[in-house]
Parts: C-alpha cells; structure tokens; sequence
C-alpha cells in the first residue's frame, strides 16, 4: 500500500506547476497523491492571464471529503488567497489531524510575473511558520517573506519559527545550491546548474518530491537530499519549460 499525500494548490492547465504537478511528483515518488483546488489560473508555461480563487469553505469541502476515505498525515500547501486564509486553513487541518506534517512552498509570484502577495505582517508570517515541519521558499520569495541583508539572512531568521529549505535556483554559478536550515545546523544541497534546466513549477516539484519522501518515512535532512535529486533530475529531462516525471527507482 501505498501512503497517501495530500497536495492543496492551484491548478495549472499547463500541468507545469500547482496541483497538476504536485500528483505527478507524488506518484512517480510511489506515494498516492491527492489533491484539493485552491484557485483556477489561466496561463501556460510562459504567461499568467488571471486567477479565480476557491473560497476557504470548498476548498476545506474538498478537504473533508478526501478524509472521510484516506488516512492523509502529510500535505504540502501552495498558492493560496491570502495569509490569513492560510492560516485559518492551517488551524482547521491541526484540528482534522492533529499530528499532521506541512510543507509549505510559498508561491508569492507566479514566473510570468504576476505577484500574488505583499510583504506579509511579521506576525502572522511567525503564526504560519510555527505550524510548518518545513517552508521552501527559492530567494526572492525568502527576501519578500522577510526583508533581510540577503536571501541566507532572511532564511536564517526564518528558521526560527520552523526548519526552512532555501532553493538556490535564482542565484549564479555553476552550481546549484540549496540551503537547510534545521535545528540550528546548516546543510548544504548542491547539484551542477543544468545549461537548459529552466522549468515552469520546478518550485512545485521540489516540495512535492519532499513531502513524498517524508510520506515514505524518510527523516528531514534525508527528504530534502532525495528532493533535490528528483528536481535535478526533472529539471535535465528535456530542453523545454515542461519537465518529464521519471519514476523513483528507490520506490
């Protein structure tokens, strides 16, 4: 059997990103991906037209009826209204499901560039991060999430209110680094930067891939390694913005 992971996130009709491709992940991680919509967009993979949000009760619906079947204790949430929304949405799942894990990829920008949220009230981004077993912002959305000398300081203020996986695809060189941040300790994720590895959602993917692993019993620091390999491996699978999902041959 395999576990059941829950995916809460906008829907892409590109299937690049959002809900599309965070059940593509999941099943080629050999994990059960479910999904609940919080937002239909309009774009493909080089443009963003509009969004049409889900209110907070159907997509808490969608939610309820999903676990009346399945036995859901790992969820990765994405794009979302507002921080507030996300907040009360983090409440009630506690409540569903007390010991449940999140990771929270937080999507303030869309690539086309439409921008989603403002700088977020320190307190409410404190009272989000205090629910979180991760957050994985790239580096801007770090910077924006809060204002910092650099993406690294910002992160680093960030962990501590929850672990935080700083995805290194927006920086230079030859390398492609991602940073840990866990109890303390720094953990240094790196993979050579791909000459056409540009990819619509390759964010959505890299959360989703975690999220399997941890659904699979892998620890943190094992999750985000084998995170991290999966995207690579997403990111090299052709010259296109449209990544190929390849079956984890470890599941």
């Amino acid at each position: 059997m395999r576990p059941y992971a829950l995916t809460i996130a906008g829907f892409d009709p590109s299937a690049g990103a959002g809900v599309l491709a965070d059940v593509k992940t999941l099943e080629a991680s050999g994990v059960y991906g479910i999904a609940a919509c919080t937002a239909l967009t309009v774009q493909n993979d080089v443009s963003f037209e509009r969004v049409s949000w889900v209110p907070l009760a159907d997509i808490q619906d969608q939610i309820q009826t999903l676990l009346v079947r399945f036995q859901v204790d790992f969820i990765k949430v994405g794009l979302i209204e507002s921080l507030p929304v996300l907040l009360k949405l983090f409440s009630w799942l506690k409540a569903q499901i007390p010991a449940v894990c999140i990771v929270w990829d937080p999507v303030l920008k869309a690539t086309a560039g439409y921008e989603f949220h403002a700088q977020p009230d320190v307190e409410l981004l404190q009272a989000i991060c205090r629910e979180l077993a991760l957050l994985t912002p790239n580096r801007p959305e770090a910077l924006r999430l809060l204002p910092a000398a650099s993406p690294e300081a910002a992160a680093e203020a960030l962990a501590a209110w929850c672990p935080v996986l700083l995805k290194g695809g927006h920086a230079d060189g030859p390398e492609a680094t991602d940073l840990l941040l866990l109890g303390g300790e720094r953990h240094v994720l790196s993979a050579p930067r791909l000459l056409h590895g540009e990819k619509h959602g390759s964010g959505c993917v890299l959360s989703a891939a975690v999220l399997a692993r941890l659904a699979l019993g892998d620890d943190l620091g094992a999750a985000c390694r084998a995170g991290k390999a999966y995207t690579a491996a997403f990111l090299g699978s052709n010259d296109t913005l449209l990544g190929y999902h390849y079956k984890d041959e470890r599941t």
